[in-house]
């Protein structure tokens, strides 16, 4: 755990959060700024800056959190009409917490742009 990482707080529950899932590697809670009507985080619960930080030894977890995306989907009643998975990686990209994590979007038709 990063001290200083607000993601690592939500993990060990130093934060306050609205949990939608999580198992022994993933945690998926709802974006606080939310730009849809479905907007979660899912996260590994372990401690990766980014993309570029996976390794041999950790990148199994990035089948964990696909697995993850699909089942709080199924249960939030978007899988069959759609969501989007986002990844920013690095700050050009747009990522500000650095803490791999996904946004998984939906609730509403989401056109071409990119968000």
């Amino acid at each position: 755990m990063m001290q200083d990482c607000v993601f690592c707080r939500i993990v060990n529950r130093q934060l306050p959060s609205t949990v939608v899932y999580e198992d022994d590697k993933v945690m998926a809670f709802n974006d606080i700024n939310p730009v849809a009507p479905i907007h979660v985080i899912i996260i590994p619960k372990e401690h990766i800056a980014s993309v570029n930080d996976l390794t041999d030894n950790n990148a199994s977890v990035m089948g964990d959190i696909h697995l993850a995306a699909k089942k709080i989907a199924e249960k939030l009643g978007v899988a069959d009409k759609g969501y989007r998975l986002i990844n920013n990686c690095g700050p050009d990209a747009g990522q500000t917490v650095f803490h791999l994590h996904y946004h998984l979007i939906a609730g509403v038709k989401l056109g071409a742009k990119i968000i």
